[in-house]
């Protein structure tokens, strides 16, 4: 069974032009409208997990960021064909 914030993730993503990314506030929303802010920290680990797995890349300020290190805000996106989903 797919995890709802994982699902919703990949729908989101789906949804924009290739290489465009998401916020995971975006996610949480769609999910838990009315308190969404209580769903970031699962969102969030949901992300870290599937980047650490190389499905997603989480980025800031429009570059890689190493899933086991980051701070702030974060956009999240698929990985590009024939790309590292490794930081820099």
């Amino acid at each position: 069974m797919t995890d709802p914030i994982e699902a919703s993730i990949f729908e989101k993503l789906s949804q924009r032009d290739a290489g465009k990314s998401i916020c995971p506030s975006e996610v949480a929303k769609a999910l838990e409208p009315e308190r969404w802010q209580r769903m970031m920290p699962r969102v969030r680990a949901i992300a870290v997990g599937l980047a650490r797995e190389g499905r997603l890349v989480i980025t800031k300020k429009g570059k890689p960021v190493d899933p086991n290190a980051f701070k702030g805000v974060i956009r999240l996106k698929l990985p590009e064909a024939g790309s590292p989903s490794e930081p820099e």
